[in-house]
């Protein structure tokens, strides 16, 4: 496939998609801009990825090592880190990534918290919440959050907490997720009303959710940040096909 081909299949599909985006914000009476494409790139090669950045400046990566390869390659490219992080690759995605949406653990947040006061820089970053209770996802409870809450806060020196993460169970039916959306913009708020979040001035603008399949309901129920990858190369073929 010609790569004028392959720019012009995206760029339809980005449009569609911030169509979309316009639609669900007007119908819940918030602005366009509140609501910030994640280009999910995990499966996309590289033709794909170097014709949407013509387009599109924020990508997710969902793993660290082909975060840190892509983000050499694109290095004034904003680059989120969406997957799962172990403790020993947090040296290798830090400074290089803008936003970690994956912090599940306070075992995670103090190696970043360490790593980040060692390099002095401050890391932004979103905790992870498994609010379906799925055992196949990882993350905090809402329990384990609100438990942990004040420990967090003061293991987090060295980092931004700017908000929440969630992925939600698979589903045809985006209403069947809609609760876990509802349920996270919910946990956010109680988190935002805490004391200790108070006397700390944290905000927690940034709520991620929602993904190709799912996202105008995620946007409908709050979400900031959407995560979406095979609506935007939707109708391209890999090389070899």
């Amino acid at each position: 496939m010609l790569s004028a081909d392959v720019s012009s299949i995206i760029g339809n599909n980005l449009q569609e998609i911030h169509r979309e985006i316009a639609d669900a914000c007007q119908r819940t009476g918030r602005s366009p801009q509140s609501v910030r494409l994640v280009a999910v790139t995990k499966y996309a090669e590289w033709s794909w990825v170097e014709a949407l950045s013509s387009l599109h400046r924020v990508f997710g990566e969902n793993r660290p090592q082909q975060l840190a390869e892509r983000q050499s390659l694109m290095p004034t490219t904003e680059w989120h880190l969406i997957g799962q992080l172990q403790r020993n690759k947090v040296p290798l995605i830090c400074g290089r990534t803008t936003l970690i949406h994956s912090v599940d653990s306070v075992k995670l947040l103090q190696s970043l918290a360490d790593t980040a006061r060692a390099r002095n820089l401050v890391l932004r970053i979103l905790l992870q919440v498994n609010v379906s209770g799925e055992t196949s996802k990882s993350g905090f409870s809402a329990r384990e959050l609100q438990d942990h809450w004040t420990e967090i806060l003061q293991h987090s020196t060295g980092l931004q907490i700017e908000g929440l993460m969630t992925l939600a169970p698979e589903s045809d039916d985006p209403e069947q997720v809609r609760p876990v959306f509802h349920s996270l913009a919910e946990l956010r708020d109680q988190l935002v009303a805490d004391r200790e979040t108070v006397r700390c001035g944290l905000k927690l603008p940034e709520l991620s959710m929602g993904m190709s399949g799912d996202f105008v309901t995620a946007i409908e129920e709050g979400a900031t940040l959407i995560r979406i990858g095979s609506r935007l190369f939707d109708g391209l073929q890999p090389a070899g096909n």
